[in-house]
């Protein structure tokens, strides 16, 4: 059994202890157990999402001390959908809607943010600060191996890749470089963002697409690349200009805990829009109503 759980140590229960210990009655003005209590939210599912809930946990913890939002190991989508439906957790961190086939018992959908897939190169590669589709294309591919080709220095071309099966190579695919294309069997294919994000920071003449919020909020020291000719901001996702941003959302059940409910509810307030354009991402807005 996990005592905290039951009997946070807090200093006001040291106290107690200490009075009980000693066969005393505890002090008439000692607050009640339950308010002592700390609120426990659980969340889980896909790794996108998370750094958005992040900031608005610690937004909406500077402002309800009582609550602790936990965040499991994260998965993929289908177990966060899954995690709420078997009553394991409070919330499912999504990047897609659940599937007909997996959404019974029927869960409630919201998007929170979206947040842009950038295409940045370490700094070491100067002279490039926008690519075509089709340089992109032949980036990816491996036909073109040289900076030297788009205007920057005479080296290697170092590609750091991700995964078929992960949101940033699909999206890359969807906007920029196509189904068909053949990825250059010289990339580097790593499964996590936070280990590409750390290889394009430390790795000369590398290039890679990652979270444009993380860029932003973290002020990474890599070149973000404009696309096409259009620059990788918030404002230009919000707009629809610059189209390779990655939907982040939440599942929960219809009636939620009451903590749930609440972080819910802040999540979707204007204080909260704030926290996340502040770091990056484009919020989404819409009031969240405990009917809906």
């Amino acid at each position: 059994m996990n005592f905290n759980r039951f009997f946070p140590i807090t200093p006001v229960a040291i106290v107690f202890l200490g009075l009980y210990g000693c066969n005393s009655a505890p002090n008439a003005t000692e607050a009640p157990a339950e308010a002592r209590t700390l609120q426990q939210i659980d969340i889980t599912g896909a790794a996108t999402p998370y750094p958005a809930m992040e900031r608005l946990a610690a937004a909406y913890k500077a402002q309800t001390q009582q609550t602790q939002v936990n965040f499991l190991p994260p998965n993929q989508s289908s177990g966060g959908i899954l995690g709420v439906q078997e009553g394991m957790v409070d919330i499912g961190t999504v990047t897609r809607q659940p599937k007909p086939e997996e959404n019974e018992p029927p869960l409630k959908y919201r998007e929170i943010a979206k947040d842009a897939l950038l295409v940045a190169t370490h700094p070491s590669v100067e002279g490039v600060s926008d690519l075509t589709s089709e340089q992109l294309q032949a980036i990816y591919s491996g036909a073109a191996t040289n900076w030297q080709e788009f205007g920057g220095p005479d080296a290697e071309i170092i590609v750091l890749d991700r995964a078929e099966d992960e949101s940033a190579k699909r999206l890359l695919r969807q906007y920029y470089l196509g189904p068909e294309l053949l990825s250059s069997p010289e990339a580097i294919v790593l499964r996590h963002e936070i280990d590409l994000v750390a290889a394009v920071q430390n790795t000369p003449y590398s290039i890679g697409a990652f979270s444009l919020a993380k860029a932003i909020s973290e002020e990474l020291p890599v070149n973000r690349l404009s696309l096409n000719g259009v620059e990788p901001t918030p404002e230009n996702v919000r707009r629809g200009t610059y189209p390779m941003a990655r939907t982040l959302g939440v599942v929960y059940a219809p009636n939620p805990s009451k903590p749930a409910q609440k972080f819910l509810q802040f999540s979707a307030s204007q204080p909260a829009s704030e926290v996340l354009l502040e770091s990056g991402f484009v919020p989404s807005g819409g009031e969240y109503s405990s009917r809906r």
